[in-house]
């Protein structure tokens, strides 16, 4: 696993299960609401201050998703994408990444096709059976709940990057 988590550039995550608990609030006026954990936050900001890529591919289409994603400097944001692998294929592309350079964070049978792909494929505590068979590593959190940052402190710590006093500035 060690040798996989030192190749990774770029973090690629499912939003729903994974950087939310897959709960969804809908109000009267049909405005939609999540809530994201801050650590997972704090992570993907360390994470990009250590120079590395990150993207958003989801299914669904969300405004709540741009603004936390924009909010985080999330490098590229994709919703909306079904089937996920193709907006995978063409970021790969654009970013002339190989597969084994990235790590994909998913929960569902929706993601399936990124997680075999990849160089290092995570899914969450909570992600479903076909999901956890596959992947490289299973999160000791759930989503929404600190499993992605959990994820990327392992991949940081592999590469002799992880310093939170980096971070007291």
């Amino acid at each position: 696993m060690q040798e996989r988590l030192k190749k990774i550039k770029a973090l690629m995550l499912d939003v729903d299960g994974v950087l939310t608990d897959g709960g969804m609030i809908i109000d009267s006026n049909g405005v939609e609401t999540k809530r994201f954990d801050v650590q997972d936050g704090f992570g993907l900001v360390f994470w990009k201050k250590c120079g590395f890529k990150s993207a958003i591919i989801s299914a669904r289409q969300s405004k709540v998703v741009a603004h936390r994603a924009n909010d985080l400097q999330i490098d590229k944001v994709l919703v909306g994408v079904y089937p996920k692998i193709d907006a995978y294929k063409a970021l790969l592309k654009e970013w002339r990444m190989k597969d084994e350079e990235v790590c994909f964070v998913g929960d569902d049978v929706v993601d399936l096709g990124i997680l075999r792909r990849v160089g290092f494929a995570a899914a969450v505590a909570n992600a479903v059976l076909e999901v956890k068979s596959i992947a490289h590593y299973v999160s000791t959190k759930k989503g929404g709940e600190g499993a992605v940052r959990e994820i990327i402190e392992l991949i940081l710590k592999a590469q002799k990057k992880w310093s939170p006093q980096l971070y007291e500035h």
